[in-house]
């Protein structure tokens, strides 16, 4: 070792990035579902734009979400090995039971992939959000700026970023379950 590299810093992980709206987003979206319905099939009961890059007109960072519901978890081979077969990487070390989860091909633009069993409260929960959000431009924006403040406020730790969240988060829901009861919300049909 160096004694430049003896003292060299750590490199500071990369700052938490809330960009403007683009709206090129549904459109990166539609090209990375067309892929995962070709090698999915009916293996994919359902393939969603989730997350904020999916209500128009919401700051969010640049990671495309795509939700992939499927009839089971267990085994995995069946969708674990055509995604693979794209490219993208699975995380079984992901500590959230409720899904399973792949990052973009090496080299990609962010994405993130969360198979969910159909159904199921983890399933519904992003599209009951994603909906909500669109339907009531107030919410998005009220959620737009806790998420600004906060990644200002949390810069390089994506942990505090994620944990400062979860009270305004639980309220957010709270209100989009209110909003599903008056309005009869039901998932409209897949994405993709």
């Amino acid at each position: 070792m160096t004694p430049d590299e003896m003292t060299a810093r750590p490199a500071a992980p990369p700052a938490i990035r809330i960009a403007d709206y683009d709206p090129a987003w549904p459109g990166r979206f539609a090209g990375l579902a067309g892929g995962l319905r070709a090698v999915l099939g009916p293996v994919a009961e359902r393939i969603d734009h989730i997350g904020s890059t999916a209500v128009p007109g919401l700051a969010a960072k640049p990671i495309i979400d795509i939700q992939i519901s499927v009839a089971a978890l267990e085994p995995v081979a069946p969708f674990r090995q055509p995604l693979e077969h794209l490219g993208y990487v699975y995380r079984a070390d992901n500590t959230e039971r409720t899904k399973r989860y792949f990052r973009e091909p090496p080299g990609s633009p962010r994405t993130h992939l969360h198979v969910r069993r159909t159904g199921s409260f983890s399933q519904q929960f992003p599209l009951l959000l994603r909906d909500y959000l669109r339907a009531r431009p107030q919410a998005a924006a009220g959620y737009q700026a806790v998420k600004q403040r906060l990644a200002a406020r949390h810069r390089h730790d994506r942990h505090a970023y994620a944990d400062a969240k979860v009270p305004y988060f639980w309220e957010l829901i709270r209100r989009a379950d209110e909003w599903a009861q008056q309005a009869g919300w039901e998932p409209g049909p897949s994405d993709a």
